[in-house]
Protein backbone atom coordinates (compact mmCIF):
# COMPACT_ATOMS: atom_id res chain seq x y z
CA UNK A 1 0.00 0.00 0.00
CA UNK A 2 2.70 2.45 0.79
CA UNK A 3 3.99 1.63 -2.69
CA UNK A 4 1.35 2.26 -4.77
CA UNK A 5 0.74 6.28 -4.04
CA UNK A 6 4.87 6.29 -5.19
CA UNK A 7 3.74 5.12 -8.03
CA UNK A 8 1.22 7.07 -9.31
CA UNK A 9 3.06 10.00 -8.21
CA UNK A 10 5.64 9.43 -10.57
CA UNK A 11 3.45 8.83 -13.31
CA UNK A 12 1.84 12.02 -12.83
CA UNK A 13 5.24 13.81 -13.04
CA UNK A 14 6.26 11.69 -16.42
CA UNK A 15 3.16 13.32 -17.88
CA UNK A 16 3.53 16.78 -16.57
CA UNK A 17 7.48 16.42 -17.45
CA UNK A 18 6.49 15.33 -20.95
CA UNK A 19 3.88 18.15 -21.25
CA UNK A 20 6.14 20.80 -20.29
CA UNK A 21 8.74 19.88 -22.71
CA UNK A 22 6.31 19.26 -25.60
CA UNK A 23 5.01 23.21 -24.79
CA UNK A 24 8.77 24.20 -24.46
CA UNK A 25 9.96 22.86 -27.70
CA UNK A 26 6.71 23.99 -30.06
CA UNK A 27 5.98 27.69 -29.72
CA UNK A 28 2.30 27.83 -31.07
CA UNK A 29 0.55 30.88 -32.50
CA UNK A 30 -2.61 31.93 -33.71
CA UNK A 31 -3.62 32.52 -37.47
CA UNK A 32 -6.67 34.43 -38.54
CA UNK A 33 -7.95 34.57 -41.97
CA UNK A 34 -9.32 37.71 -44.21
CA UNK A 35 -10.89 36.03 -46.98
CA UNK A 36 -9.41 32.48 -48.70
CA UNK A 37 -6.39 31.75 -47.10
CA UNK A 38 -4.00 28.69 -46.67
CA UNK A 39 -2.22 26.82 -43.55
CA UNK A 40 0.10 24.31 -45.36
CA UNK A 41 -1.66 23.71 -48.53
CA UNK A 42 -4.86 23.59 -46.92
CA UNK A 43 -7.59 26.15 -46.85
CA UNK A 44 -8.80 27.31 -43.36
CA UNK A 45 -12.19 29.14 -42.77
CA UNK A 46 -11.59 29.45 -39.22
CA UNK A 47 -9.04 30.50 -36.46
CA UNK A 48 -6.05 28.13 -36.61
CA UNK A 49 -3.40 27.28 -34.77
CA UNK A 50 -0.13 27.67 -35.86
CA UNK A 51 3.40 26.01 -35.15
CA UNK A 52 6.97 26.49 -36.12
CA UNK A 53 7.66 25.53 -39.89
CA UNK A 54 4.16 26.03 -40.54
CA UNK A 55 3.67 27.87 -43.91
CA UNK A 56 0.72 30.64 -44.76
CA UNK A 57 -0.65 31.62 -48.13
CA UNK A 58 -2.96 34.63 -48.96
CA UNK A 59 -4.24 35.28 -53.15
CA UNK A 60 -4.57 38.74 -54.40
CA UNK A 61 -7.92 39.28 -52.75
CA UNK A 62 -7.07 37.81 -49.05
CA UNK A 63 -4.67 38.71 -45.64
CA UNK A 64 -4.08 37.14 -42.82
CA UNK A 65 -3.00 37.40 -39.17
CA UNK A 66 -0.68 35.52 -37.08
CA UNK A 67 -1.00 36.47 -33.47
CA UNK A 68 1.83 35.13 -31.11
CA UNK A 69 2.75 36.86 -27.53
CA UNK A 70 4.26 39.90 -27.75
CA UNK A 71 3.99 39.95 -31.65
CA UNK A 72 1.62 39.97 -34.27
CA UNK A 73 2.05 39.97 -37.82
CA UNK A 74 0.14 40.76 -40.82
CA UNK A 75 0.50 38.75 -43.98
CA UNK A 76 -0.45 40.82 -46.81
CA UNK A 77 -2.40 39.74 -50.29
CA UNK A 78 -0.41 37.58 -52.19
CA UNK A 79 2.47 36.65 -50.38
CA UNK A 80 3.69 33.62 -49.10
CA UNK A 81 5.33 33.36 -45.63
CA UNK A 82 7.05 30.31 -43.00
CA UNK A 83 6.74 30.83 -39.47
CA UNK A 84 9.91 29.74 -37.36
CA UNK A 85 8.84 31.03 -34.10
CA UNK A 86 11.41 33.94 -33.40
CA UNK A 87 11.22 34.87 -36.89
CA UNK A 88 9.46 34.91 -39.72
CA UNK A 89 10.52 34.07 -43.27
CA UNK A 90 8.91 35.79 -46.19
CA UNK A 91 8.88 33.81 -49.43
CA UNK A 92 7.53 36.52 -51.46
CA UNK A 93 4.81 39.59 -51.10
CA UNK A 94 4.26 41.21 -47.86
CA UNK A 95 4.27 41.40 -43.98
CA UNK A 96 3.72 43.82 -41.50
CA UNK A 97 5.08 43.16 -38.08
CA UNK A 98 4.37 44.72 -34.67
CA UNK A 99 6.65 43.30 -32.06
CA UNK A 100 8.14 43.98 -28.41
CA UNK A 101 9.91 40.33 -28.76
CA UNK A 102 12.28 41.43 -31.24
CA UNK A 103 10.60 39.71 -33.94
CA UNK A 104 13.31 39.12 -37.19
CA UNK A 105 11.81 38.79 -40.87
CA UNK A 106 14.32 36.85 -43.53
CA UNK A 107 13.65 37.77 -47.20
CA UNK A 108 16.07 35.94 -49.11
CA UNK A 109 19.66 36.82 -47.35
CA UNK A 110 18.31 39.78 -45.81
CA UNK A 111 17.47 40.01 -42.21
CA UNK A 112 15.48 43.00 -41.06
CA UNK A 113 14.79 43.49 -36.61
CA UNK A 114 13.85 45.69 -34.16
CA UNK A 115 17.40 47.30 -33.28
CA UNK A 116 15.78 47.50 -29.45
CA UNK A 117 13.46 45.31 -27.59
CA UNK A 118 10.46 47.97 -27.32
CA UNK A 119 7.40 48.14 -29.12
CA UNK A 120 8.49 48.03 -33.01
CA UNK A 121 6.44 48.56 -36.37
CA UNK A 122 8.06 47.67 -39.50
CA UNK A 123 7.20 46.84 -43.17
CA UNK A 124 9.04 44.12 -45.18
CA UNK A 125 8.48 43.21 -49.09
CA UNK A 126 9.73 41.14 -51.79
CA UNK A 127 8.40 41.64 -54.85
CA UNK A 128 10.56 40.57 -58.02
CA UNK A 129 13.81 40.15 -56.77
CA UNK A 130 13.78 43.89 -54.92
CA UNK A 131 12.87 43.56 -50.89
CA UNK A 132 11.36 46.95 -49.90
CA UNK A 133 11.90 47.70 -45.86
CA UNK A 134 10.02 50.76 -43.74
CA UNK A 135 10.69 51.47 -40.27
CA UNK A 136 7.24 52.71 -38.94
CA UNK A 137 8.08 52.72 -35.44
CA UNK A 138 11.64 52.13 -34.04
CA UNK A 139 14.63 51.34 -35.67
CA UNK A 140 15.53 48.32 -37.30
CA UNK A 141 18.90 46.56 -38.12
CA UNK A 142 19.32 44.87 -41.16
CA UNK A 143 21.76 42.37 -42.35
CA UNK A 144 22.63 41.39 -45.89
CA UNK A 145 25.98 40.34 -48.19
CA UNK A 146 27.24 43.83 -47.40
CA UNK A 147 27.28 43.67 -43.53
CA UNK A 148 25.01 45.48 -41.20
CA UNK A 149 23.32 49.12 -41.18
CA UNK A 150 20.70 50.71 -38.99
CA UNK A 151 17.30 52.25 -40.27
CA UNK A 152 15.86 55.26 -38.31
CA UNK A 153 12.20 55.68 -37.72
CA UNK A 154 10.50 56.72 -40.40
CA UNK A 155 12.73 56.08 -43.27
CA UNK A 156 12.73 53.39 -46.15
CA UNK A 157 15.26 51.60 -48.18
CA UNK A 158 15.71 48.58 -50.71
CA UNK A 159 17.75 45.68 -50.84
CA UNK A 160 18.61 43.87 -54.21
CA UNK A 161 18.12 40.11 -54.10
CA UNK A 162 20.47 37.60 -56.52
CA UNK A 163 18.98 35.51 -59.20
CA UNK A 164 19.27 32.65 -57.69
CA UNK A 165 17.94 33.59 -54.60
CA UNK A 166 14.74 34.41 -56.76
CA UNK A 167 14.92 30.82 -58.77
CA UNK A 168 14.71 29.72 -55.46
CA UNK A 169 11.70 31.45 -54.71
CA UNK A 170 9.96 30.52 -57.08
CA UNK A 171 10.64 27.11 -56.89
CA UNK A 172 9.24 27.33 -53.18
CA UNK A 173 6.02 28.99 -54.43
CA UNK A 174 5.07 26.22 -56.82
CA UNK A 175 5.94 23.43 -54.22
CA UNK A 176 3.46 25.41 -51.67
CA UNK A 177 1.09 25.10 -53.67
CA UNK A 178 0.89 20.69 -52.88
CA UNK A 179 -1.20 19.59 -49.86
CA UNK A 180 1.17 19.42 -46.51
CA UNK A 181 -0.41 15.58 -46.56
CA UNK A 182 2.55 14.59 -49.27
CA UNK A 183 4.98 15.69 -46.58
CA UNK A 184 3.23 13.54 -43.59
CA UNK A 185 -0.29 13.06 -42.56
CA UNK A 186 -2.07 14.24 -39.32
CA UNK A 187 -0.42 11.36 -36.96
CA UNK A 188 2.91 13.48 -37.76
CA UNK A 189 1.73 16.54 -36.28
CA UNK A 190 3.19 17.98 -33.29
CA UNK A 191 -0.21 17.99 -31.48
CA UNK A 192 -0.58 14.45 -32.30
CA UNK A 193 2.78 13.53 -31.39
CA UNK A 194 1.85 15.53 -28.03
CA UNK A 195 -1.49 13.48 -27.62
CA UNK A 196 0.39 10.01 -28.36
CA UNK A 197 2.84 10.38 -25.90
CA UNK A 198 0.63 11.21 -23.33
CA UNK A 199 -1.81 8.55 -23.92
CA UNK A 200 1.72 5.92 -23.61
CA UNK A 201 2.44 7.52 -20.22
CA UNK A 202 -1.34 6.76 -18.83
CA UNK A 203 -1.40 2.92 -20.07
CA UNK A 204 2.03 3.24 -18.20
CA UNK A 205 0.36 4.68 -15.33
CA UNK A 206 -2.77 1.67 -15.54
CA UNK A 207 -0.31 -1.09 -15.93
CA UNK A 208 1.83 -0.21 -12.61
CA UNK A 209 -1.52 0.54 -10.40
CA UNK A 210 -2.92 -2.73 -11.69
CA UNK A 211 -0.25 -5.05 -10.22
CA UNK A 212 2.77 -4.87 -8.31
CA UNK A 213 4.16 -8.05 -9.46
CA UNK A 214 7.39 -7.71 -11.19
CA UNK A 215 6.84 -8.61 -15.14
CA UNK A 216 7.53 -12.09 -16.49
CA UNK A 217 8.03 -13.46 -19.92
CA UNK A 218 5.06 -15.44 -19.11
CA UNK A 219 2.68 -12.16 -18.96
Amino acid sequence: MRILPLKIMSCVTVVILQATLFAAEQPAAMLYTHGTALLNGNTIARPSAIFSGDMVETNASSAANINASGSIVLVLNDSLVKYQGEAVNLEHGGVTISTSKLLATRAGNVVVSPAAGVWTEFEVRDVDGRVEIAARKGDLTISDDRGTSTLAQGQQTTREETQQEQDNKKKKKKSAAAPAAAGGGALSSPVAIGIGGAAILGVTAWVLVKSDDPASPSK
